[in-house]
């Protein structure tokens, strides 16, 4: 059930540690799929005028007035206004003094009388509001990046080699997708500040001990990958198919899978980036794994060779 959120008074699905149905799930999801659709647009939008877009920070933060005066004398200037306004209704300008954090140099460092902070770490800062709401301010860094991703290159040892990277906004909202579709904890997204902080709701879940071994308490769904195609230096790392894409899935460890109140453990956080088929199709063996493997996540290595055939 919809009600006003304590801090923005705008509608939220998420209260404390309740969980959704299935209807609202499938709701906040469309949530996630139309904002990407909206900052797709909004970049095509802007490429069209000149406007580059990467980092994308500048689109996210776009100010609709900037642009009124030159929407009302040229077609393309318009669709450009008109993109602005649509991704804003998916995305409005939160002020960090809404969730009670001051004016000040640092002011998610200084902390909010209104909210309890429960942890801190590369991308985001994790707060808890009195009805056990958890609101996560994901900072941006150098060169207008936030979140985290991987970039892909060739190895030595292995097919391909994963390296954890500085993401995008657009990477961002798709991990909140791929944590959704996971059947992660319910997130949705509040808005951004007039400084790029995206801020995120979630639903309240028990931690787990950090020493916990998560290896074998990974979502369903996610598929292990051979040494021999892809190496990662983060948490076990895996391949998972969504969305028509093969993504590389990883850091779920203890401290981003909390038991939710109906038991089940779910994510609420990892690190995530669609594998670069260009890079895989040069390796015939990955290649030919990935095609076989999107059809039934047992396939093996190499491809079954009939005894007749030997």
């Amino acid at each position: 059930m919809q009600a006003a959120d304590p801090f923005t008074g705008r509608l939220t699905r998420l209260h404390g540690p309740a969980l959704l149905s299935a209807d609202e799930n499938a709701a906040l999801q469309d949530d996630h799929q139309r904002r990407l659709e909206a900052l797709a647009r909004l970049g095509a939008a802007a490429a069209r005028v000149g406007i580059g877009t990467d980092p994308d920070d500048d689109l996210v933060l776009f100010p609709e007035d900037e642009i009124s005066l030159l929407a009302g004398a040229d077609a393309l200037w318009a669709e450009l206004a008109a993109a602005i306004a649509a991704f804003r209704a998916t995305l409005p300008i939160v002020p960090l003094e809404t969730f009670g954090f001051a004016d000040s140099e640092d002011p998610i460092g200084d902390g909010s009388p209104r909210l309890r902070r429960i942890g801190s770490g590369v991308e985001a800062s994790a707060f808890e509001a009195a009805d056990g709401s958890i609101y996560k301010f994901f900072l941006p860094r150098e060169e207008g990046r936030i979140g985290g991703s991987f970039t892909f290159q060739r190895g030595a040892e292995t097919a391909l080699l994963a390296e954890a990277s500085l993401g995008t906004y657009r990477d961002l909202f798709e991990k909140l997708i791929l944590i959704l579709a996971l059947e992660g904890m319910p997130t949705e997204v509040v808005g951004v500040t007039p400084e790029g902080v995206v801020i995120v709701k979630q639903a309240l879940g028990e931690r787990l001990p950090d020493n916990t071994d998560t290896s074998a308490l990974l979502p369903g769904g996610l598929i292990p990958i051979p040494a021999r195609f892809l190496r990662a230096h983060r948490d076990h790392p895996r391949l998972y198919f969504f969305a028509e894409r093969a993504w590389l899935v990883a850091d779920l460890h203890a401290k981003n899978l909390v038991r939710a109140i109906d038991g089940v453990l779910r994510t609420i956080d990892l690190l995530a980036a669609p594998l670069p088929m260009a890079l895989a199709a040069a390796e015939p063996l990955l290649a030919d794994w990935l095609e076989r493997v999107r059809r039934d996540p047992a396939a093996t290595i190499l491809r079954a060779v009939p005894d007749d055939e030997l």
